[in-house]
């Protein structure tokens, strides 16, 4: 927790977890400490935070079930290299397939056409060659 909310940077009021064991006594203390509220969701609910499975469902089914992981630090290098592509590029249909970060449109006579690969090749976004 000290890592994630490091410094100036702004503290949550609440913090919506389950009630998965990893959560242990030093966990919830040092949450506690940093003055975020617990809210533990209900036994078997899922449910019940539907943001964060959504997110890490996508997260398993367009990168970690196509990958194979070599090590924490593999890890975090292809996690961090899919919520890259995940802001900048993937198209969101609520955003009406634009990226949460903005993609601007290139006019037809710009160029051709080039694919942009991303997580290795797994994923690509196109864009018009200058």
């Amino acid at each position: 927790m000290v890592e994630a909310f490091p410094g100036d940077s702004p503290i949550p009021k609440f913090l919506i977890r389950d009630r998965d064991g990893i959560y242990g006594s030093y966990f919830r203390r040092r949450v506690r400490n940093v003055g975020i509220r617990e809210i533990v969701t209900s036994r078997k609910s899922p449910w019940q935070n539907p943001y964060a499975e959504r997110v890490i469902g996508s997260i398993r089914r367009e990168c970690l079930h196509h990958v194979i992981v070599l090590g924490e630090r593999h890890l975090w290098l292809i996690l961090k290299q899919y919520v890259r592509y995940y802001n900048d590029v993937r198209p969101h249909l609520s955003l009406q397939r634009n990226a949460p970060m903005p993609r601007k449109v290139d006019p037809p006579g710009r160029g051709r056409i080039v694919a942009i690969p991303h997580l290795g090749g797994l994923h690509h976004h196109y864009k018009r060659a200058a």
